[in-house]
């Protein structure tokens, strides 16, 4: 019985030993997110196995687990930047991204956990002042907002493909010019418009005048043409037809033939 205490309180020592190994061994990498491992003794970070899974590991203690969110990410940015004109224009942009889980450890041993600020960032920076500045505050105010966007991402993810970061979008959310610059722009696009309409007003106008002419041009033509036509003969037919037709009318009448004019004739009624 003597013997039992002293058996006891080592083990106890070793359990306790133990949980706290197990303890500083145990890592549970989270939902969307992948590790890589640090070997104290065994040649620093591991670039050639595959990151840490989701779920509980168990590492030697001695070593260390560096954990990163391998889903999409989100990351804005506001800028000043010059137009091709030397304006200064604000934009205000945000990048989707997202890490290359398959060289991750690469990412780490080159990039470390700070890869956004060090890389990303001023790579979207860099390629923005170079596209904006191709343009003028004109085009970046109405048409080429989609151009430039589309500009930006394909020159920040031609850098950043070498860096394992995997870029899926750049999104240009605004553009702020000089309030003047705005106003003027805004008179000139208003003015155009006006101009524009009336434009449409004359060549209205002008196709309206000319329907107006053609037709009055066919009346005129087909009068030319029936006054061609009509000879003495036709008309003389024309009358004796016309004056047997009312002669059959019940109504009193007086006809005297070869006393009207060109020989037509005459129809004298009772009153």
């Amino acid at each position: 019985m003597e013997k039992l205490p002293k058996i006891a309180l080592p083990a106890i020592i070793i359990f306790i030993v133990l949980v706290v190994l197990i303890a500083k061994s145990a890592v549970t990498i989270g939902s969307g997110e992948a590790g890589v491992l640090y070997k104290t003794f065994g040649g620093g970070v591991v670039t050639d196995q595959p990151p840490l899974g989701e779920g509980f590991h168990i590492v030697a203690p001695w070593n260390k687990v560096f954990i990163y969110e391998v889903r999409q990410q989100e990351v804005f940015e506001k800028m000043q930047v010059l137009s091709s004109n030397g304006l200064e224009i604000k934009l205000d942009a945000s990048a989707w991204f997202e890490p290359k889980r398959e060289f991750l450890g690469k990412l780490h041993q080159e990039k470390g956990t700070e890869y956004v600020n060090r890389v990303l960032l001023p790579t979207i920076r860099s390629a923005a002042r170079s596209v904006v500045g191709r343009y003028t505050p004109e085009q970046l105010y109405s048409s080429k907002r989609d151009a430039i966007q589309a500009e930006i991402y394909e020159e920040t993810k031609k850098i950043v493909d070498g860096q394992y970061i995997q870029l899926n979008e750049i999104l240009v959310r605004d553009v702020t010019l000089p309030g003047t610059i705005k106003e003027a722009i805004e008179r000139k696009l208003k003015q155009e418009q006006e101009s524009l309409e009336y434009e449409f007003r004359l060549v209205t106008a002008k196709k309206e005048a000319e329907k107006v002419t053609i037709e009055a041009q066919g009346k005129a033509d087909a009068n030319k043409i029936l006054s061609a036509s009509l000879t003495d003969k036709i008309l003389q037919d024309k009358g004796i037809d016309a004056t047997l037709e009312l002669a059959k009318s019940p109504n009193s009448k007086v006809v005297v033939v070869g006393s009207g004019d060109s020989g037509l004739p005459l129809i004298l009624g009772n009153n």
